[in-house]
Order: C-alpha cells, then sequence, then structure tokens
C-alpha cells in the first residue's frame, strides 16, 4: 500500500519511519516533510505541496498518486478539514474531522467540556478581556496560588505561559491579547492554577468506539536547562533588546525573573519513567474514556485518531490523581518521535483498524526499551540583523549544518527543519531531533549525547538534561 503523511517536522518523521517498518507498505510520502524525510527507508520527501495549510494541494497529491491511507500529523491541517476533504474524495484518512477538533482549537471550549462531564482539571477562568484578566491573575497569587496562561486557540505549541510571578502573568497576558503575538488565537485567554506533581504526554488511539493506549512520554518544555544562566541571559537580552550583566542575570534568577519560555518542546523520553500499568489504567478510566465517549453522547460528534491529553497527576491523599492540563487532537511532539521508535505493532494494520472501526480487534504493543530525544534548535546568534534570542522567539536561519551522517551511526535522526540546497541548512525553530535507543534509560541518554556532539550549526543550542529528573 501507498502512505500519505502529512507533517513538516520531526513528528512526521518520526511517523512515516514508522510506516516505513510495515511489511504491508510500498512507499510513503511525506507532505510537505523537509530535506530529512528520506533518511529512512520507502519515504519521499513531497517538495510541490508548499505547507501543511495546503489543503486542496494536499488532497489533489493522494489523488494523483492513488494513495491507500492518509496520516496526519499536526492539528492545523486537521482544525481546517483535511480528514472532511479526503472523505469527500474516498481516500481513507487517520485523524479527527474538522468538528471534532474544537478540542484542541479551542482550550476554553475544552476546559469548560471537561468540567461539565467531572474529568478532572485545574481551577481555571476563560477571559475575552486583558484587564480582567489580570485581575484574575492578581487574585490567584494573592491567594498563594500561581498560574499558566494559555490562548486559547492554535499556537503550535508556544501558546502557554508557566509563571512564577504576578509579573510574569502581566507579561504573558499581554503577550497573548495585547500584543498579538499568536494572532488570532489570543483573542480569549484561559488562566488556571499552575500544579504541581509529574506531567504525562499519553497518547490514546480511537476509531471512535474503542479507544486504547498508544504510548506516553515525559516532555520536556522549558528552553533551557534549570540551572542554564548564560543561556537564559542570552535569550534575556536578545527578546528584551536590552543588555544585562552576568550578575544582573544572576539576581533575576534568584528572584524567579528570568526568562525561561516554554516551547513546543526541548526533548523527550519514553517510556514515561514514572508510569506504571495501574496508572495507565487510571488516566484511561477517568480522562480518554470518559472525553471520547461523553463527546459522541452529549456533543454529537464522534473522535476518530490520535487523542493526546496532557496530563499533571497529583497527589491527593497518598494517591496519585490524574487532571488535564490540554486536550490535544494529535500525537505530541517531541514525544511521538521519542515513543514510536518502540512501537512493535504495525502502525498500518492499526491505523486501518482506525477506519474501519475494527480497532478493538488489534493488539498495539510497545517494546520496553526506552528512548531519548534530544532536540537540536536555532539559539541565540548575531547576524546582520542584530542578536536573535533563538527558539522559540526569532532566531536565524539557512545557517549549514555538519555532522547529520556521522550521528546516525549511533542514533535515529529525525529532521524538524532541514533543507538541502547543496549541503543541509537551518529552516526553523527545531532543527533536528536525535533518538537514542537503550534497555535502560542511562543507556538511551548516553547514545543520545554522543550522537548530538558529533552535529554542529551557527547557534546550535540543545538541553543537557533531557532524561533527567529535573524541575521543567
Amino acid at each position: 500500500m501507498k502512505v500519505l503523511v502529512v507533517d513538516a517536522g520531526g513528528r512526521g518523521n518520526a511517523i512515516a519511519h514508522a510506516f516505513s517498518r510495515s511489511d504491508r507498505v510500498k512507499e510513503v510520502f511525506v507532505a510537505p516533510g523537509n530535506a530529512g524525510s528520506e533518511f529512512f527507508p520507502k519515504c519521499r520527501h513531497v517538495e510541490e505541496v508548499p505547507s501543511i495549510r495546503a489543503i486542496e494541494e494536499i488532497v489533489n497529491f493522494a489523488k494523483r498518486e492513488d494513495v491507500d491511507l492518509v496520516y496526519i500529523g499536526p492539528e492545523e491541517p486537521l482544525s481546517l478539514g483535511l480528514v472532511d476533504r479526503l472523505e469527500e474524495e474516498g481516500i481513507p484518512a487517520v485523524g479527527p474531522k474538522k468538528e471534532a477538533t474544537i478540542l484542541e482549537a479551542s482550550k476554553c471550549w475544552c476546559k469548560d467540556f471537561l468540567k461539565r462531564i467531572g474529568v478532572p482539571i485545574p481551577e481555571y477562568k476563560n477571559f475575552d478581556d486583558p484587564d480582567d484578566a489580570k485581575e484574575f491573575a492578581r487574585e490567584m497569587f494573592e491567594s498563594g496560588k500561581k498560574v499558566v496562561v494559555k490562548a486559547d486557540g492554535l499556537a503550535a505549541g508556544k501558546g502557554v505561559f508557566v509563571c512564577d510571578s504576578l509579573d510574569e502573568a502581566y507579561f504573558a497576558i499581554d503577550e497573548i491579547m495585547v500584543r498579538k503575538r499568536f494572532g488570532e488565537a489570543g483573542n480569549r485567554v484561559v488562566i488556571e492554577e499552575r500544579l504541581y506533581g509529574i506531567e504525562v504526554a499519553f497518547t490514546a488511539i480511537s476509531d471512535g468506539k474503542t479507544v486504547k493506549p498508544f504510548g506516553h512520554a515525559r516532555d520536556y518544555k522549558r528552553a533551557f536547562d534549570p540551572d542554564d544562566v548564560d543561556g537564559m541571559r542570552e535569550f534575556y537580552i536578545g527578546f528584551f533588546k536590552r543588555f544585562i550583566t552576568k550578575a544582573e542575570a544572576e539576581r533575576l534568577y534568584r528572584e524567579g525573573k528570568l526568562l525561561n519560555p516554554n516551547t513546543g518542546g526541548m526533548g523527550a523520553v519514553s517510556p514515561h519513567p514514572k508510569l506504571n500499568e495501574e496508572i495507565e489504567r487510571r488516566i484511561m478510566e477517568t480522562v480518554v474514556e470518559p472525553v471520547i465517549e461523553k463527546f459522541r453522547i452529549e456533543e454529537g460528534k464522534v473522535f476518530k485518531g490520535v487523542l493526546y491529553p496532557v496530563i499533571m497527576l497529583v497527589e491527593e491523599n497518598g494517591e496519585l490523581i490524574p487532571k488535564v492540563l490540554e486536550i490535544n487532537v494529535r500525537d505530541c511532539d517531541p514525544g511521538a518521535e521519542a515513543k514510536l521508535p518502540r512501537l512493535e505493532s504495525d502502525i498500518a494494520e492499526i491505523s486501518l483498524a482506525v477506519i474501519e472501526g475494527e480497532l478493538e480487534n488489534v493488539e498495539i504493543k510497545f517494546s520496553k526499551d526506552y528512548c531519548v530525544a534530544v532536540c537540536a534548535v536555532s539559539g541565540a546568534l548575531k547576524g546582520r540583523e542584530g542578536l536573535k534570542p533563538g527558539y522559540p522567539s526569532d532566531h536565524y536561519t539557512s545557517q549549514p549544518i555538519e555532522g547529520i551522517e556521522e550521528a546516525m551511526k549511533q542514533a535515529i535522526i529525525y529532521a524538524n527543519g532541514i533543507a538541502k540546497p547543496n549541503g543541509y541548512v537551518t529552516t526553523g525553530g527545531r532543527v533536528l531531533t536525535v533518538v537514542g535507543r537503550g534497555k535502560t534509560l542511562e543507556e538511551a541518554r548516553e547514545k543520545a549525547y554522543n550522537a548530538i556532539s558529533k552535529i554542529r550549526f551557527p547557534g546550535m543550542r540543545y538541553r543537557k538534561t533531557i532524561g533527567l529528573d529535573v524541575p521543567d
């Protein structure tokens, strides 16, 4: 069979890699993909599709190549109705229809839905006025609670601000609602109590009736390691366009005011080191199954595809209670890059079962090995336009990359944002995800970091604590 994976980054290349391991698959197209989409057998980079938002071009390519199955990675084409269009043309697709993407496309709506159906969530309120939002944030801090500020709409994983101070909360509200850093996605915000516990990137897959676990990971979202004051200082200077001395940076760090922004993800480890079968069962019973069932019964919407609730395990009365921070309607990223190399079941068989409503008859099995995924990103760099702070903010692209082939000898390389006009060059904030695999977490970490040490490009930055139990 021919498979089309719709994605532009590392997650899509990890999905394509999984399909390439299936005996049932003879060819995997990745649209639009990138120069790393052909790192794996059977896989081809579809340059004629310009972006994940080019819905008609994607549909036309699928028809022209007579693909048997389309698997959509990112949330944006799903929210634009790609599955609906493909099904109109008789092309089978894995992913939710447009109406079902509201679970991710509106965090405000989703929080209200979760509260209504009794799924555990943090204390929260939704706002469409920045002054009202600031007043609520002030009340939360005065009561001794810290907050998380989230843009309502889709913001490519960057619209979340974890705030340690009221100043940070005000800054987040202004960034989202006043300065419109995320455009229309910031017309409304959710402000919720910051929870402390064990965060889990948990995924499940559903055919609309049956839902089964689809692996989990620990995700590392902060741009810098917790003690990387020098890195945070560079970012601060580039972001605010204001020089600060090392002593000032250390003072701001002690006061919790040195910016360490959330990103779409700086790395991941799978399986999550602190999860067991009992906790997985509890997440399925208290979160995943009610969401799928109540979404169908109370909202009249069927969810088919990968459901990715971000879970915080909070200790209450001596046991860990799963509370939902947000819901996503696609696989995690970079969690998928750590999780999917461990998938032992045939992803083509799973996909067909989702489409045909036969998921109950398919076993989903993952290896007990560990995978550690470390993201190399475009960091602070001074160029013609001055100092840019780097991912997740402004960054330079078109930087030459060396060492990819050498790194491939020791680890799996998934490309997030690269091109190959002559040699490899950077095209985005996240550039490469380097995945080490081992029988133990320590072995997987060693392989990942040995491999990433072979890669070089101007401004390259990566965290050194992926796979370690550090605060994030």
